[in-house]
Order: C-alpha cells, then sequence, then structure tokens
C-alpha cells in the first residue's frame, strides 16, 4: 500500500457505520480539529447525531459512496459487519483503512482461524461445518463444543453450547443450517484483549492487554491493566496480536481477543477490525484513547506509545438497566453514581433501550487497582447491577 498523503486538522474523515464507536471515533477527530462524514441508515445513529455530515443511506447504496468519497479524504468503518463490498468501491477512490481484505477475514469465523493458524498464533480445535453432511464427521474430541455461525455473530449471538451429535444437530438447525464452525469448549481462566495500532508505515504500537468478564456472552466488565495474568501471558498475547496485524499488512486500529486457558496456556478466539469495547478505558485512563490511535492511523499522523495515567474498570451500561423498574423505561439515577470519585459515565445517544443493547459505560479511574474495583462495585450497586 502506497502511502498516502499526511491529513492535516481541517480535514474531513469518513466513516462508514453510525453506532457508538463512530461516535467516540468522532470526538476524537473532532477534538484534533477534523471533521467528519458518517453513513449509516438510521437517522438517529449515535455517530450521525454528533458528525457535521451524516448520509443517510444504505452501505451499499451507490450515490451515498460517491458522496462519501467526494467528501472525505480517509475513510473508516466502526464495525466489522459493513459489507467488505463498499469499502472496496471506496477504496477505488480514497484511501480505506482497515482494507477490504482484513474485514472480510474478520467477518467469517472459518477464515478467521485460518488465519491465525497461518500466523501460528493457536486457537481453540475446530472444524468447519457447511453442510448437514458435515456433522457426521466431526471428530469425537471436539464435543463437547461451541457451535459459531461463520458470519454475523458477535455479543454471544449466533452461538450454541453443543454436549453430543445430537445436540449439535439440533443446534445447527437451530441457527439457520448456515456454515458454521464448531469448537471444542475450553477450559478457561481468563479472557483478555490486546488493542493496538497500526499505521501505513508499519509503525505499530498497542496498549497493555485488557482483562475482561463476560456475561451472557456480553462484555460487561474490563480491568485495566490486567491483575490476573502473568507479564509472561501477558507478553506472548501482545506478540501474537502484533504478528496477526503485521501478516495483514493492517493499517488502523485492530483487536485480539484470547482465551487463557486453566493450564496457563493461550489461545486466540477472534478479532474485530476497529476500537474494541475493552478499550474504552483508554478514554479516561491514558494519554492517548484507541479512538484517536484511530484518527491517527487514518491521518497518517505519528503514533505515540500511550501512557496509562491510571489504572481502571469499566462497566457497560445495557438496556437491561433502564428497563429494570418494568416495561417503560427509566432512566437511572445518575447523581448517586456521578458523586463518587473517578466515575467517568459515558452515554451513547440512543433513544430506545432494550434488553442486551449497549447504552453506554462507565469508567472509574483510581490511583490503585484495589480503589478502583471497590468504586465500581459501589457504582454497581447505586445502579442496581449485578456484579460480574
Amino acid at each position: 500500500m502506497s502511502l498516502s498523503p499526511v491529513l492535516e486538522p481541517g480535514a474531513t474523515l469518513g466513516v462508514l457505520g453510525g453506532g457508538q464507536l463512530g461516535r467516540m471515533f468522532v470526538h476524537a477527530a473532532q477534538r484534533l480539529g477534523f471533521r467528519c462524514a458518517v453513513l449509516d441508515p438510521d437517522p438517529d445513529s449515535p455517530a450521525g447525531l454528533v458528525a457535521e455530515r451524516h448520509l443517510r443511506a444504505d452501505y451499499l447504496d451507490e450515490a451515498a459512496l460517491l458522496a462519501l468519497a467526494e467528501e472525505a479524504s480517509a475513510i473508516t468503518t466502526e464495525f466489522e459487519n459493513v459489507p467488505a463490498q463498499a469499502l472496496r468501491r471506496l477504496a477505488e477512490r480514497r484511501v480505506v483503512s482497515p482494507g477490504a481484505q482484513a474485514v472480510a477475514i474478520c467477518q467469517d469465523r472459518a477464515l478467521e482461524k485460518a488465519h491465525f493458524e497461518r500466523c501460528r498464533v493457536p486457537c481453540a480445535p475446530h472444524v468447519p461445518i457447511d453442510a448437514s453432511t458435515d456433522l457426521a464427521a466431526v471428530p469425537q474430541r471436539l464435543l463437547p463444543g461451541i457451535l459459531k455461525t461463520n458470519t454475523l455473530g458477535y455479543d454471544g449471538k449466533g452461538q450454541r453450547t453443543v454436549s453430543d451429535r445430537a445436540a449439535l444437530a439440533q443446534a445447527w438447525l437451530d441457527l439457520g443450517s448456515v456454515p458454521c464452525v464448531l469448537e471444542r469448549r475450553l477450559e478457561l481462566a481468563h479472557e483478555i484483549s490486546v488493542v493496538l495500532a497500526r499505521g501505513q508505515d508499519g509503525q505499530c504500537i498497542q496498549f497493555a492487554p485488557f482483562q475482561n468478564h463476560h456475561r451472557q456472552g456480553i462484555l460487561a466488565l474490563t480491568l485495566w491493566p490486567a491483575v490476573d495474568v502473568t507479564a509472561a501471558v501477558q507478553a506472548q498475547a501482545a506478540a501474537a496480536a502484533r504478528a496477526v496485524a503485521e501478516s495483514l499488512q493492517y493499517v488502523g486500529v485492530l483487536c485480539v481477543e484470547f482465551f487463557v486457558l486453566a493450564d496457563g496456556t493461550l489461545c486466540a478466539n477472534e478479532m474485530a477490525p476497529r476500537p474494541h469495547n475493552s478499550g474504552h478505558c483508554t478514554i479516561d485512563a491514558s494519554d492517548c484513547s484507541q479512538f484517536e490511535l484511530q484518527v491517527r492511523t487514518m491521518a497518517g499522523l505519528p503514533l505515540p506509545v500511550p501512557r496509562a495515567h491510571s489504572p481502571a474498570l469499566m462497566l457497560n451500561l445495557l438496556g437491561d438497566l433502564w428497563l429494570a423498574g418494568g416495561q417503560r423505561p427509566v432512566a437511572p439515577a445518575w447523581r448517586y453514581v456521578l458523586a463518587l470519585p473517578g466515575v467517568h459515565l459515558h452515554l451513547y445517544g440512543k433513544r430506545q433501550p432494550r434488553p442486551g443493547r449497549k447504552m453506554g459505560h462507565l469508567t472509574v479511574t483510581a490511583d490503585t487497582q484495589d480503589h478502583a474495583h471497590r468504586t465500581a462495585r459501589e457504582a454497581a450497586h447505586r445502579l442496581g447491577l449485578a456484579w460480574p
């Protein structure tokens, strides 16, 4: 990929997708003096509401893609399921990062795992299931396991835990008989993620790993830096994530999620071609956030090594919190939480809360991780949130 000219503040940056990640990107870009144009069909999209320009159209709308390419000097995506075809079309006119090929690999679990293996990054034992005839050929060593759709599976969607062959056959039918990957169920000790940024010139910097706790497949809590994982495992995860990015010739912000198994070994789970939910801690606890790094990679600006100035803990705020009192949404009493020291509230501007929908997050910063942990527990208590 040839280097594009460095973009100066005042230029317009384009974003495919208008969710909360796009919103936080827009805020970071605007702080650096850039303008933003967002392409998203939702008239109330969180990013579209704060950007200078909101193109309300489908991601494959030719006129909208042309308009975005004419207005923006560089373009990115804020979620992995944007059609790779749209990225290819935009790349005919503008520098697009990450590129369509990298995004296409991240969109498909089978391609993703094959890429991990090419990079010699260990992942769970698995087998692709493309047709009903593949079910009988599944090795017994992969059961019990987890059946996952190749595409459109995130935050616990498109997955079924299976204990035997009968359950596997039923799960495949329940998931729509679409191409899937069956992974052997592993005994996990921890889950961590590595967020890195790689520039057009190959410069690559990364944050210290994040330690994550999930509930029903959705990230509930992140500790940063990771506290229960050895330095050796953290270094191994950082090296593996860098190898993945280098092999893709990746440009942009990339997250690679890992399982730390009960025996201490590391296993790659999946990757996201964008800033990641676990990296939200960096907004309040680092002198350079993951979103600012995304802006810098697009604009060809230097990538400073980020400095974490505070231990941090992040709590996701799902729509269930607004619906806890019944069917009619009721906003939480934020004043009781904001009375706590070191609490930072980030709401995404979404009007309709739904169960499992990410409405915002809380970041707690403190002088020690233990202090942040205690404050976060108190914040969760005041909100009526179950502690992960």
